[in-house]
């Protein structure tokens, strides 16, 4: 069937629009929880290596979740995948909130933020895959924007999480209004995504396939890519607030509006970066915003001054905007083999994301938490000798 007549059904824009939906709640349910994290740690009253490893929990359960999330995918589709891991993260938000703000509990806080991991790490590749599938049937380049809605959703749950703070809403009670929306709205959007037939094209092949794309070297490269560059997000989405708060001296809802900030810039520069590709190409404009986000960092650490201090963060985010969608575009070049190889990339990927900046809060513990973030800077020069990878690739016959 042609591009253009599978374009024009309104079963693909549907599809589109759901999964443009399920990633912006994704992005909400794990911005929510972040923004409140100055505040976690405060009434749990702990170091930030404690704190570290209370958000390793995140990142037990994404890693453990993400290995086998391609072949849950697989087996029962992105529709089932999306709508359960939606499910099994709103029980862990909830908890978590309730760990902190009832019980103060780290170890109970500490299972909610396993829980939370666990149906992200599912929620995540399945969506990613979706998204890919839809990309190829619609024949375009739409992958950042799916990633500019999970910024938008991002950004909601900041600005969410920094009202609630500077109203004195209590952390279980916003936390639980979070779950609610995170249940209910995915599991609403999913029964919209591509019919099986459409969602499988490239699974053929199987388990099979999907292990064989972990020894490509190009797709390991991409993943070096995307490694550094998650962290990149990473680290902003857990310690950027912290950072605003203990190495500047802010207020804590300006931490979280600093936070916000960042959110922002990267959203924007996702919204614009379809145009942007399409005019200079993946490796130009990944150069560009690896050295737009070093320098943002840089600003972030060293500057004195408040406003330097937050165009520091602005840079931030427009450096970190484009990778990781990049990277999933790069990965699904081939339609017969883009599935395992978006799997592998997003593993890679989320492990960084979720693992890279948990360990930071341990460098914290020795150097304060505000250098601790010049490690991202230093990654992003592997990751810069990764880029001609991304390179444009025709499907293989």
């Amino acid at each position: 069937m042609a591009v253009e007549e599978l374009t024009a059904r309104p079963a693909v824009l549907r599809a589109r629009n759901a999964v443009t939906a399920v990633f912006a709640v994704n992005g909400f349910a794990a911005s929510s929880w972040m923004s409140r994290i100055p505040e976690a740690r405060d009434m749990l009253d702990v170091t930030p290596g404690q704190l570290g490893t209370l958000l390793l929990a995140i990142s037990v359960g994404s890693i453990t979740a993400l290995p086998v999330a391609g072949g849950l995918v697989r087996r029962f589709g992105a529709r089932a995948m999306v709508t359960g891991g939606a499910v099994l993260a709103a029980a862990g938000v909830a908890c978590s909130g309730v760990g902190v703000g009832v019980l103060g509990e780290y170890w109970v806080t500490w299972i909610g933020l396993l829980l939370l991991g666990l149906g992200s790490g599912v929620w995540d590749v399945a969506m990613n895959v979706e998204g890919a599938a839809v990309e190829r049937v619609l024949g375009r380049t739409i992958m950042p924007r799916f990633h500019a809605a999970f910024s938008s959703g991002t950004v909601a749950g900041a600005g969410g999480g920094a009202a609630a703070a500077a109203w004195s809403v209590p952390m279980p009670v916003h936390l639980s209004a979070v779950a609610v929306l995170v249940a209910v709205l995915p599991a609403l959007a999913a029964p919209a995504f591509l019919r099986e037939q459409h969602a499988e094209d490239g699974r053929a092949g199987g388990a099979r396939k999907s292990w064989r794309a972990w020894a490509e070297p190009r797709t390991l490269v991409l993943g070096v890519m995307v490694l550094a560059l998650a962290l990149t997000e990473g680290t902003a989405n857990d310690w950027l607030a912290i950072a605003l708060v203990d190495g500047h001296g802010v207020p804590h809802w300006a931490g979280s509006a600093g936070f916000a900030v960042f959110l922002v810039a990267m959203t924007t520069g996702r919204v614009a970066g379809t145009v942007l590709l399409d005019r200079f190409g993946r490796l130009r404009m990944l150069w560009a915003t690896m050295a737009t986000a070093a320098l943002g960092v840089l600003l972030l650490v060293f500057a004195s001054w408040l406003p330097i201090v937050l165009l520091g963060a602005v840079l931030w985010g427009l450096g970190a905007s484009l990778g990781f969608p990049v990277g999933m575009s790069a990965a699904a070049d081939d339609p017969e083999h883009a599935a395992a190889r978006v799997s592998v990339v997003s593993t890679i990927g989320y492990t960084a994301f979720l693992a890279g900046p948990p360990l930071l809060g341990y460098l914290g513990d020795h150097v304060g938490t505000l250098h601790a973030l010049l490690v991202v800077a230093v990654l992003l020069i592997p990751s810069a000798l990764a880029v001609p990878a991304a390179k444009p690739r025709q499907p293989q016959s």
